[in-house]
């Protein structure tokens, strides 16, 4: 009885964290599609606007989840560098994403339902990575 509780709170802390994680992404996401989309307006290639505005979201969501969202069990540094890496491998994958999706007509046209598809794809592995920047643990 009492294991069942115990993997019962498991469950329902990591889906809290999931929750602050979410709110604290969909914060810098916001931010990412508003300059995401302001860039393609500004005639940007697709795959540029990404960059500049991911680059930008990454910052902003690496202070809400410091300060919201994770237990620093590392050196901010240290925490930071592991997060950027992170980042910076999620932004290659969705910048490839972005870029091949970019190649079908329905997609080009419609960017933001582009950004959004590659948001969702993306989403377990910024968790997981950011878990272990800031917390040491995947799990």
């Amino acid at each position: 009885m009492v294991e069942k509780q115990t993997r019962l709170q498991k469950i329902k802390s990591l889906i809290q964290l999931k929750l602050k994680f979410a709110g604290s992404s969909s914060l810098a996401t916001i931010i990412d599609y508003c300059l995401y989309q302001i860039l393609i307006y500004k005639n940007f290639a697709p795959a540029s606007a990404n960059i500049a505005s991911s680059g930008t979201g990454m910052i902003i969501n690496f202070f809400l989840q410091k300060k919201y969202v994770f237990k620093l069990n590392r050196k901010v540094r240290f925490a930071f560098a592991i997060s950027l890496a992170s980042s910076l491998g999620g932004l290659a994958f969705s910048t490839t994403i972005i870029h091949n999706l970019s190649k079908i007509v329905f997609f080009s046209e419609n960017q933001f339902i582009t950004k959004a598809i590659v948001t969702g794809c993306i989403f377990f592995y910024n968790f997981y990575m950011k878990r272990f920047a800031f917390e040491k643990r995947f799990l």
